[in-house]
């Protein structure tokens, strides 16, 4: 069994015990029937989830049932409550046996532990019960936080665990700003229960209005940024189609196959996060570079750029304009990222006889460097009308011999070591659709001219 398989196992186990255990002790030791109401509510809440299918979203005002039936009844019905809550939600959006047990064992346990260990291990008295509002607010501001990180992390260790991906960077920057739901969900349920004591049922009531009203302005609100999302997704569908386009009239001037620019955005991708490179600007960036770092070429000769023995000093003084022209074509487009510095220094060599700027070492970005050597492998490996394509091993010894003069020692060794692996994981990313295999072509005939 794999790791997230594992993983994901142990959370269905653990959780479905969570809900058992409090079933069984509710059934043993009743609480007021006015628990239902909560628990009715939960049901209602999921069955009415607000879906954005533009960004594969989904908004519940559940959080606040649950909470108030964690503050005035206890560990054990808020985990029935957290439950019900789940699987209404899942019942509404159709989800995969998997996603349903997972998506309700997962915030079932969180709730679980997060009152198991304020109430009964910590001892603090429920917020219906306590003395003082320091207390109240102690003992819900502890519950609110544990099964917040509890229940965030769950769900960020699987899609870390899928991704291969470190939980913390993930966590920190997909789920730690999703603290406000939580937070408001806890604080109505805290108003619950410091009014049930005088109120009885009626404090239920009385609670009623403020999550439906902020169901209903979230609902408007949300329609109109639906709205905003689908027209943006559209537009965001347009500029990639662009930019494809003219990568591919890129590489057809420079008979080159769209496969090629594919395979080097896949590497680049996969190999930056390798070097820990998390952020999505940057990598969107290297992504759109990989795609257009020869758009210069657009405006060199087709005579030079095609021509299959070795260029004259004049006719390789031609060709490096396409650094500046490329540059110059890009800057005129407003990227959201910055695809310009690496267009611009993917000729910088490490030891600073590159061009155009002389750059050397860590002076190059890390992203250009990594470009280059990846755009290097496979262009040595990929047949073109003037050579024959090179083995893997060749190619990885023309890498081999330009460490430390062309290319960044560090990124050279790293993907020299992660070649086969990122090869595979690319090929499986592109089983069934069409192009050339991301693995070396084998040796053919012919030499193989600088890289241009």
């Amino acid at each position: 069994m794999n790791r997230p398989a594992a993983y994901l196992w142990g959370v269905n186990v653990l959780g479905t015990a969570s809900i058992v255990l409090s079933v069984i002790t509710l059934v043993k030791s009743p609480i007021s029937l006015a628990w239902l109401i909560p628990a009715g509510l939960a049901i209602v809440s999921g069955l009415t989830v607000l879906r954005m299918r533009a960004v594969q979203a989904s908004f519940s005002i559940g959080d606040t049932f649950s909470f108030a039936a964690l503050f005035v009844y206890g560990p054990e019905a808020a985990t029935v409550t957290v439950a019900l809550d789940t699987l209404a939600i899942s019942t509404r959006l159709k989800g995969t046996p998997g996603k349903v047990i997972f998506n309700t064992a997962a915030p079932s346990l969180a709730m679980w532990c997060a009152g198991t260990l304020v109430f009964h291990v910590a001892r603090l008295p429920l917020p219906v019960e306590s003395p003082g509002l320091t207390t109240v607010f102690l003992a819900a501001a502890a519950a609110i936080a544990i099964d917040f990180v509890l229940n965030s992390g769950f769900v960020a260790a699987v899609v870390a665990l899928h991704g291969r991906q470190s939980i913390w960077p993930l966590w920190r920057g997909h789920f730690a700003g999703l603290w406000t739901g939580p937070v408001a969900g806890g604080y109505v349920g805290v108003l619950v229960a410091l009014y049930t004591d005088k109120l009885g049922a009626a404090a239920w009531v009385a609670m009623l209005p403020v999550p439906l009203l902020l169901y209903q302005a979230l609902r408007s609100a949300l329609g109109r940024v639906e709205d905003e999302l689908r027209h943006l997704i559209e537009m965001k569908r347009m500029y990639h189609a662009t930019v494809e386009a003219f990568a591919v009239a890129v590489d057809a001037k420079d008979h080159v196959t769209a496969g090629h620019t594919r395979r080097v955005q896949a590497y680049c991708a996969a190999l930056a996060r390798k070097f820990g490179i998390e952020d999505e600007g940057t990598l969107r960036a290297l992504e759109a570079a990989a795609l257009l770092h020869d758009v210069g070429k657009i405006g060199i000769p087709e005579h030079i750029l095609n021509k299959p023995g070795k260029l004259t000093t004049e006719e390789f003084e031609v060709m490096k304009g396409h650094v500046a022209i490329g540059t110059e074509i890009l800057s005129g487009i407003e990227f959201p990222f910055p695809v310009v510095p690496i267009v611009k220094s993917h000729h910088e060599n490490w030891d600073g006889t590159g061009y155009p700027a002389g750059l050397r070492g860590e002076e190059i970005p890390l992203a250009a460097r990594i470009l280059t050597v990846v755009d290097c492998f496979d262009a040595v490996t990929s047949e073109r009308p003037y050579r024959g394509a090179l083995s893997t091993t060749e190619a990885f010894q023309i890498l081999q011999a330009r460490r430390g003069t062309m290319y960044d020692p560090r990124v050279v060794d790293t993907f020299i070591a992660l070649q086969p692996q990122l090869a595979a994981t690319i090929q499986q990313g592109e089983s069934g659709a069409e192009g050339s295999p991301v693995t070396a072509a084998p040796a053919a005939a012919g030499s193989v001219s600088a890289q241009r």
